[in-house]
């Protein structure tokens, strides 16, 4: 049977040992070995105890565990969601974007936020995209006359214009970078989206709200036809639609 590399990845990000999480969920060492060894899948009430203890998915770990029950549920996607941006701990962007290899997006106005709490981001950028990462960046333009509407609704002061400039200014040196696309966009943005292989960070809008008071949901793909699929379709959608900035 294959090692379980999701769950050998999801130890190595808790800094946590199998005789460590064996210890705290109340199964013998050998048998977390064998969960990780030779792909050996536990006992669901046991898999859900270990999952919270590694702050992971139960499907996300263990697909087959919940296989049955999700075809009968749907498949949902949901991780977990945090009522605020502002509740949600920043080290969800940082995990989804250092883990991801294959892509990388983000579909925002401006969300500045990041290199406000992420100095190096744009060299993490280049770093994926040297190593073969896609990445693809669409932020409002500051010139459209929806992006101005959104910065009028806005409860907790105008300026959306000026913070679509910032933004673009932090990723205008990667622009002449291979791998890496960036590109404005003037759509009625329903929610914010960070993409990264197969996980998602929505940051939804509500009317009259700053995004940062807005609900976040972290969704892993599990299989077809789920939240993920539904969010992606959307961030697609734009990018059509999305130009180069000063095309």
């Amino acid at each position: 049977m294959a090692v379980n590399e999701r769950l050998r990845t999801a130890l190595l990000n808790m800094g946590m040992t199998g005789r460590q999480l064996a210890e705290l969920i109340g199964v013998d060492p050998k048998t977390v070995e064998r969960w990780v060894n030779i792909g050996r899948t536990p006992h669901p009430a046991i898999a859900q105890r270990a999952a919270l203890a590694l702050r992971e998915d139960l499907a996300y770990l263990w697909p087959e565990t919940e296989q049955g029950r999700r075809r009968r549920q749907g498949t949902t996607d949901l991780v977990i969601a945090y009522p605020t941006r502002a509740t949600a701990p920043f080290d969800l962007w940082r995990t989804m974007f250092e883990q991801a290899e294959q892509e990388i997006g983000i579909l925002v106005y401006a969300a500045i936020f990041i290199h406000e709490s992420w100095p190096d981001f744009s060299e993490l950028l280049a770093t994926k995209a040297q190593a073969g990462c896609r990445i693809r960046i669409m932020l409002g333009d500051a010139d459209s006359p929806i992006i101005r509407s959104r910065g009028q609704e806005e409860k907790y002061g105008h300026g959306i214009e000026a913070r679509c400039r910032v933004a673009l200014m932090h990723y205008r040196p990667l622009m002449k970078r291979a791998g890496i696309d960036v590109r404005v966009h003037g759509t009625t943005l329903y929610n914010s989206l960070y993409r990264g292989d197969d996980q998602m960070i929505v940051n939804a809008h509500v009317f009259g709200m700053n995004a940062y008071g807005a609900p976040v949901y972290h969704l892993r793909r599990t299989g077809e036809g789920g939240l993920y699929d539904v969010y992606a379709a959307g961030f697609e959608a734009v990018w059509e639609q999305s130009r180069r900035p000063g095309e």
